[in-house]
Formats: structure tokens, C-alpha cells, sequence
């Protein structure tokens, strides 16, 4: 499937959360952590898509759940997960919303992964880039132009 090109300046504001089409999924210590055809991805300017998972497309035995949480102004309070795989622990793996707003009531429940702590995280066959910064969990695919909030160098509101 080709994606059709994007500029993430071109994303609302505030953000929306849409359905993606395609498969993505999260690859850890050549695991499948998650895999979906079944996901949504929330868009906002300046960002690369976030993409959310549906638990029963989660390894969720391998996930606890971390007591750090963030607030977002658009979706609500963010709860994070810790991924335990043999001896690989890696903290803040992911992030779900038990009560998101109302805009956003379609992600509830649903797990959203940092591309830079997984090993690979890939949106229909693409390996992603990261979004820069720790507290960014964009996924950047070829077709997407930027500049990107968070890059270095790069100064937003």
C-alpha cells in the first residue's frame, strides 16, 4: 500500500483521532509485541501520526502498568506501560487512555507505543523513524514532510 504524501503542518489543531488503514505493528527482541489492521492514529500540527492499538491485538501479558502518568490537553490523563520480556524490561513502553475526552472516547482503552523503545514499529511493511524527544511518540514514515515538533533546532509555540 502506498501512502499518499502528507505535510504535518497541514494536520488540524486541535488534534483528531481517525481510523488508519493498513497494518502496523511493534517489534521488540524480534517479538511481536502488537499487531493490527484494526488501529486508529491521532493527527495534530507539526506531529507525525500516533497510533493506537486495540488491547486484544496487544501482547498485553507482557505489559504492566507503570505508575507515571502525563495529561494531555486534547485526549485527557495518559496511564504508561512497562514492557517485561524475559530479562528486557523497558519502562514507559507504551500508554493507553481509561477516560479520554469525548473527541477521543474511540481510543479508549487502546495502546500507543514509543517507536524509540521498541526495536522496530512499522506502518503498512515501512520501518518508522522516531519522533525526536523523550515525551513525542510520533511515528515518521517517508511519506510525511515536516518539520517536526521536537526536532532539534526547530523552535514551536
Amino acid at each position: 500500500m502506498i501512502l499518499e504524501k502528507e505535510n504535518v503542518w497541514d494536520y488540524p489543531r486541535p488534534a483528531i483521532c481517525q481510523r488508519h488503514i493498513g497494518i502496523i505493528e511493534v517489534i521488540v527482541n524480534n517479538i511481536t509485541i502488537a499487531k493490527t489492521d484494526n488501529a486508529f492514529r491521532v493527527i495534530e500540527t507539526a506531529h507525525p501520526p500516533t497510533y493506537y492499538f486495540p488491547p486484544d491485538d496487544v501482547k498485553m501479558t507482557l505489559l504492566k502498568n507503570n505508575n507515571s502518568f502525563s495529561f494531555c490537553e486534547w485526549k485527557g490523563k495518559a496511564n504508561y506501560l512497562d514492557l517485561y520480556l524475559g530479562n528486557i524490561k523497558i519502562l514507559k513502553l507504551g500508554w493507553y487512555y481509561v477516560s479520554p475526552t469525548k473527541k477521543f472516547i474511540s481510543i479508549k482503552n487502546f495502546i500507543s507505543f514509543y517507536a524509540s523503545k521498541a526495536d522496530r514499529c512499522m506502518v503498512n511493511g515501512e520501518l518508522v523513524k522516531k519522533q525526536d524527544g523523550d515525551y513525542y511518540g510520533g511515528w515518521i514514515t517517508k511519506n510525511l514532510n515536516g518539520p517536526f515538533k521536537g526536532a532539534p533546532g526547530t523552535l514551536f509555540w
